[in-house]
């Protein structure tokens, strides 16, 4: 039997911008598209005195270039509800012309977390309350009415969702970890690989069910 060729893919690359108030954030990312970086990802930590707001510089990158694609790297989803960050995601897509992807986190920093109000929750509950996002985010990105979702850390009542992305928003993790994984190769459009596995899990495919779903390295 012939084993099947991979599928040839283009290898991009991008910026981690740390999103210090005091630096010339835009600029930054202005000079990463002129030097033909296809990426920018900014970390997302409410919680840090020296941070700006994640979301609302992403917002004013999208909309100070032209082709530089963004994404959270990656959003803390124990103090963004991920309904409403699914409308902040897509309302950046469809502003920017469909350049916005989203990274997400199980979350870390629980102390700095619960101290901005959020929950602090265990490994077990944390990549619960992942999955449960992924399915919520989804939902909200479909378009549909009277949206329903009962699960134990989020729900979804009769929502309206809207507006639509302007394209299919990958959606990445950034978690290791064997469940961790479990839940990339069933709900996840890429894995970002984090210590202490970066270097353990070289980019391969992962058939599961009907579906194909292909594990890469961070640097898509």
């Amino acid at each position: 039997m012939t084993t099947p060729t991979p599928a040839k893919r283009q290898l991009r690359f991008g910026y981690f911008l740390v999103p210090l108030a005091a630096e010339p954030l835009i600029a930054t990312a202005q000079r990463a598209e002129r030097l033909g970086l296809d990426y920018v990802g900014i970390q997302d930590h409410p919680y840090q005195r020296r941070f700006v707001d994640t979301w609302s510089l992403m917002a004013m990158i999208a909309a100070s270039t032209t082709t530089l694609r963004i994404f959270p790297d990656v959003a803390n989803l124990p103090l963004r509800p991920p309904a409403v960050m699914a409308k902040a995601a897509a309302t950046i897509d469809l502003l920017s012309g469909g350049r916005f992807e989203l990274g997400l986190g199980a979350g870390g920093f629980w102390d700095a977390i619960a101290a901005y109000g959020g929950p602090r929750r265990s490994p077990r509950e944390s990549l619960g309350a992942l999955g449960e996002a992924i399915t919520v985010i989804r939902q909200v990105w479909s378009g549909e009415r009277n949206l329903r979702f009962e699960g134990t850390h989020y729900q979804l009542a009769g929502a309206q969702a809207g507006p639509v992305p302007a394209h299919p928003i990958g959606i990445w993790l950034g978690v290791y970890g064997p469940r961790a994984l479990e839940l990339t190769v069933r709900a996840a459009s890429r894995k970002k690989l984090s210590p202490p596995h970066a270097n353990s899990w070289p980019g391969r495919v992962v058939a599961r069910s009907r579906s194909t779903w292909r594990i890469t390295p961070w640097c898509r």
